[in-house]
């Protein structure tokens, strides 16, 4: 089962500066990360996964982003299937985010 981590959580993670950061992957197509994004995200549409997947680190924390939390909980699951154990799907995704954390973000 992958741990669902809130978008309040996650700012407060990316705040620590005593725990390392978590890989940001995007999960969504290039025109919705075009129009709005973490910094520092890394994007990996998910169809794309399955050949990229081998390139994440394992010994990293993985937080998987899409708009609302549908795509990447899929992307998060499909990552634990594969062996990794650190991975959280970010809960209401993007939308979340620039609706609770950073209204000034872009919504669509």
């Amino acid at each position: 089962m992958v741990e669902q981590l809130s978008v309040e959580e996650l700012q407060t993670w990316l705040n620590d500066p005593a725990r390392p950061a978590p890989l940001l992957l995007d999960v969504r197509e290039h025109w919705e990360f075009e129009l709005c994004q973490l910094p520092v995200s890394q994007l990996v549409p998910l169809n794309t996964l399955p050949e990229a997947w081998e390139q994440l680190d394992p010994a990293r924390d993985v937080v998987c982003i899409c708009h609302h939390g549908v795509r990447s909980r899929s992307a998060a699951a499909f990552l634990v299937q594969q062996g990794l154990t650190r991975v959280y799907n970010l809960s209401g995704g993007i939308d979340a985010w620039a609706r609770r954390i950073d209204p000034g973000m872009a919504v669509y």
